[in-house]
């Protein structure tokens, strides 16, 4: 009888550490995506699409665009997916690092917005207009001021001019750089800002009805074009692609529509 019990708490201890084993490769195969904000509609439904085709996914919420392509070079993600190609491009120039786009999203216009005006003709001289800080965010915000004609930039910038490279501010506008998580916050304190569309939407806004400018998709936006990331390495993961492709579906459309209200753009098609 003694040996009896042996054997069954022998079996009991087997069958345990088989769950636990079994709960720790779960764990690992869950992919970690990236994502800045609280507005994630659409990746909730891909998620869930996945989910029925046996792939476990969550996301890994940052407060700003400084964090997931550490999190994402270190290992602490296996995906994100927050930025357009050009901030990508900017960040593995800036820190010789070797991440890769795997597939596209959406195409989110950069808006200005304010609480005090409702055109780009009531700007007054010496206003204050908040911008993104960052290198590609910053200058892409320039070239929109540019576009509503308030100021010129040096053209020989590119697309990453710099408030060095305005050569025209007619208005003697005070551009304001702020962390782009700062620039929605900061309507209370400045005439207009120039927001991105993730941050306006998580503020409140919707960007076809609530921007005073919304900047016009077109060719010469495709590097403001949204991407999943992942490390090179991993750029052909079978698992990774198949979470692409469920991203690249009509339905997934469907809920960018309803939910950005028509302000995203799928950028795959």
């Amino acid at each position: 009888m003694k040996q009896f019990k042996k054997w069954i708490l022998s079996l009991g201890l087997v069958a345990l550490v088989a769950v636990l084993a079994a709960c720790g490769a779960n764990a690992e195969d869950t992919v970690r995506i990236g994502v800045v904000g609280e507005d994630n509609e659409v990746w909730d439904f891909v998620i869930d699409k996945l989910e029925e085709e046996g792939i476990s996914a969550e996301l890994v919420k940052f407060s700003d665009y400084t964090q997931p392509n550490n999190a994402l070079d270190q290992g602490e993600i296996e995906l994100n997916s927050f930025q357009h190609k050009l901030f990508l491009e900017s960040y593995n120039e800036d820190s010789g690092t070797d991440l890769v786009a795997i597939g596209d999203t959406v195409i989110a216009p950069l808006g200005i917005y304010s609480e005090v005006i409702t055109s780009i003709d009531e700007i007054e001289a010496g206003d204050t207009i908040a911008i993104p800080n960052d290198v590609t965010n910053g200058g892409r915000a320039l070239l929109l001021l540019q576009t509503a004609g308030l100021i010129t930039v040096d053209p020989e910038a590119g697309v990453t001019p710099t408030v060095n490279d305005v050569t025209e501010n007619p208005l003697n506008l005070q551009i304001e750089e702020l962390d782009a998580s700062q620039t929605a916050r900061a309507l209370e304190d400045v005439t207009a800002s120039v927001i991105n569309s993730g941050m306006a939407v998580d503020a409140g806004f919707v960007p076809n009805d609530d921007a005073v400018l919304l900047e016009e998709v077109t060719d010469e936006t495709d590097p403001y074009v949204n991407i999943i990331a992942a490390r090179a390495e991993d750029a052909d993961n079978e698992v990774y692609q198949k979470i692409v492709e469920a991203y690249q579906a009509e339905d997934t459309i469907e809920v960018i529509n309803e939910t950005s209200a028509g302000s995203s753009v799928p950028a795959w098609k």
